[in-house]
């Protein structure tokens, strides 16, 4: 992860090492330092970490910035989602999707816990993430950068698979027990559905943000 920031120019503030890791690559770093396996093990946040911790600067964007880097391309809207697993791996999925940026509105997870940056791997690095506060809002910005809405929700008879997803899309994907806000769902431009046998009702919402937006790859 830390070879991904440093290959992405992100700005490392400090890096921790364990006094018996061996680190032959040389890195730009304002601060570093070595410590004993104890006190490395109280910062470390896994049971078996590699050996080096690193604090990195974030990247912020305005809205401007974000959609400079997203003109044309399709971005995944976060609707309050919590699972840092589902969160991360969302990232990860539409980095490799060809999505080109994430939109977190609030009430969604930490986009930088440790949990989410591990399932993200080195997309978090990649993904330019733009955080809004309501659903009012994210239309708002959405339709001034003339991004379709796509809402998936069970009241269409719509599947994904019959509609073109390829290219300038915003897709909704909502909270993984109350599913995407009311108002994003009656305002969305289009709304779809992934089709299942009747004994199933839903989706990981990981899962189903993957099905769909691979569709703009096939």
């Amino acid at each position: 992860m830390i070879k991904e920031a440093v290959a992405c120019n992100i700005d490392i503030v400090a890096v921790f090492v364990r006094c018996d890791y061996e680190y032959t690559d040389s890195i730009d770093v304002r601060e570093s330092y070595v410590l004993n396996k104890n006190l490395f093990a109280n910062i470390a946040q896994t049971e078996t970490s590699q050996g080096i911790v690193a604090i990195v600067k974030r990247k912020e964007y305005t809205e401007k910035e974000f959609f400079g880097l997203c003109e044309d391309g399709n971005v995944l809207v976060l609707d309050r989602l919590q699972d840092p697993g589902n969160i991360g791996t969302m990232i990860r999925t539409a980095e490799a999707a060809g999505y080109k940026g994430i939109v977190a509105i609030k009430g969604t997870g930490d986009i930088f816990s440790p949990k989410t940056v591990r399932a993200a791997a080195g997309s978090i690095f990649r993904m330019p993430v733009l955080f809004v506060d309501t659903p009012a809002q994210t239309l708002a910005i959405m339709r001034s950068f003339n991004k379709r809405i796509i809402s998936t929700c069970f009241e269409t008879e719509i599947n994904y698979f019959d509609v073109d997803l390829k290219n300038n899309i915003a897709l909704i994907i909502g909270n993984e027990g109350a599913g995407i806000s009311k108002e994003l769902i009656a305002e969305a431009d289009l709304k779809i559905k992934i089709p299942m046998n009747t004994q199933v009702n839903s989706l990981n919402a990981a899962v189903a943000a993957g099905i769909l937006m691979y569709e703009s790859r096939r």
